[in-house]
């Protein structure tokens, strides 16, 4: 891929093309799909720099660290560009950008790491702390120090006895369908987390929300986006459902 495109590709991110060249590269863009994979790396990368690097220091910092290894892999051979074009064409920054694609080359990152997220990237629990009911109160500190040492299948086991005996408990079927994300049970978390969505309780959406995690867990991205945009604006997770919604689309 020559350096004149990555150019372009910032051009066009930047929105300062003019019409013609926008109709040129867009045209390209269906034609040839070296050039469209490549702009797409390109684009990942350069939101990941802005999402990850957005500190002013650290991201002057990983600039210098891009720019050393740039000059270690890319043989300084096309001078004939001028620095009054180099300048105009934002070539710094291309050259930033084509650094770090020489890294995830390399393999220091993986292109997953600013593209796709994961589901490890999200399933953050809060430690919980599950209402003592009297002769239960066993199974119930079993349960909770189970999962909150993340001995999923532990936690399950004693969930699935607690339900038995309270089945309408969405505190009990909420916790339950988390673990059997963690142990790969999906149909079992998935009809758990949709039964909960679909009724009123203060765990509805909660359950949506990790009704999404499941489905991306399962690689299910559209799924995903469908169920993370029925999650409202109140909800304690809608920011974390925003931020995972902007880096699928």
């Amino acid at each position: 891929m020559e350096k004149e495109n990555y150019i372009q590709f910032e051009e066009y991110l930047a929105g300062s093309l003019n019409q013609a060249e926008l109709e040129m590269f867009e045209n390209k863009l269906k034609t040839d799909s070296a050039f469209a994979e490549a702009f797409q790396t390109y684009k990942n990368l350069s939101h990941y720099l802005s999402d990850k690097f957005g500190n002013e220091t650290e991201s002057e910092a990983f600039k210098e660290n891009l720019k050393s290894i740039s000059s270690k892999y890319f043989i300084q051979k096309d001078e004939a560009i001028s620095e009054e074009k180099t300048s105009k064409k934002s070539f710094t920054f291309y050259k930033y950008a084509i650094a770090a694609c020489v890294i995830v080359m390399l393999g220091v990152f993986t292109f997953g790491e600013f593209s796709n997220p994961s589901y490890g990237d999200f399933n953050n629990y809060d430690t919980i702390s599950l209402t003592v009911r009297g002769e239960n109160d066993d199974l119930l500190k079993t349960a909770e120090n189970a999962f909150n040492s993340k001995d999923f299948a532990s936690a399950e086991k004693a969930f699935a006895q607690l339900i038995q005996i309270d089945p309408s408990n969405a505190e009990l079927n909420l916790y339950s369908a988390i673990s059997n994300i963690e142990l790969s049970d999906y149909d079992k978390a998935d009809e758990l987390l949709t039964e909960i969505a679909n009724e009123n309780s203060a765990y509805k959406n909660k359950a949506i929300w990790y009704l999404a995690l499941s489905k991306l867990k399962q690689e299910d991205v559209l799924a995903c986006i469908d169920i993370l945009k029925t999650i409202p604006e109140d909800a304690e997770d809608y920011e974390r459902a925003q931020k995972l919604l902007n880096k699928l689309d």
